[in-house]
């Protein structure tokens, strides 16, 4: 029997892209079910991906940490795929992406993003992810280039293991630590990505959300070195 596939949209203000979103995916993945989870759209979002196809969820907190946390707790499947709903991310890499997961028995498989045009990936969200990405390599000895994608592969006891605490953007980067501070499985495979369509706004600020995931880094980082200091309970308590 085939795993269960869900795909995994939190969404904010997409109208402009989220049907074709949707749409792509279920192309790709016939049998896999879509779930788009709203977070206080004001536009017609949750109505377009409901007509494409998608099961609506609903996060009332605002921040893409406290969706993505809501979709791991409440969705039941086998492998999940986690995109955005901005048509940047070529739906058509998903199929290798699982069946890299489910072959190479890996936790977690990253789509590093590619582009040959300047206006798909702003400089300050480019360079941005490549000073996270070179930070975490060092801080955890991760080896990951994309430390900021939002299109990702996880398998099921990952998603149902994961204790975040993030609230917005941060979300990726505390997803990537605790993989990686775990020992978990991970790969990444490169992705074409795409500009936002014409009238798109991206929802990430270079310097607010980059100063957020900052020190969403080092406060993991910290958090890490207290455990490691924290003394051990025996393995068999001591004879009296």
């Amino acid at each position: 029997m085939p795993p269960q596939v869900a795909v995994l949209i939190p969404c904010l203000n997409e109208e402009r892209s989220i049907a074709t979103v949707v749409a792509d995916f279920r192309r790709v993945l016939p049998d896999a079910l879509i779930y788009v989870y709203d977070n206080n759209s004001t536009d017609q979002s949750r109505i377009l991906a409901h007509q494409a196809g998608a099961v609506i969820g609903v996060e009332p907190s605002q921040g893409k940490g406290h969706t993505v946390r809501r979709m791991f707790r409440e969705i039941e499947a086998d492998v999940y795929i986690l995109v955005d709903g901005d048509d940047t991310y070529d739906a058509s890499t998903a199929p290798g992406m699982l069946d890299l997961l489910l072959r190479g028995g890996l936790d977690m498989v990253i789509a590093r993003r590619c582009s040959t045009r300047r206006d798909a990936w702003p400089r300050g969200h480019r360079l941005g992810n490549a000073l996270f990405s070179r930070t975490i390599s060092r801080l955890f000895g991760s080896r990951i280039h994309d430390v900021l994608s939002g299109y990702r592969v996880f398998s099921r006891s990952f998603v149902k293991s994961f204790e975040g605490t993030t609230q917005g953007f941060e979300i990726e980067t505390e997803i990537t630590i605790d993989a990686v501070t775990r020992g978990l499985a991970i790969r990444e495979v490169n992705t074409t990505y795409r500009a936002r369509r014409a009238g798109s706004v991206s929802k990430l600020r270079t310097w607010r959300d980059g100063l957020r995931i900052a020190r969403s880094i080092v406060r993991l980082f910290l958090n890490r070195q207290k455990i490691r200091r924290e003394p051990r309970e025996p393995l068999h308590p001591p004879r009296l």
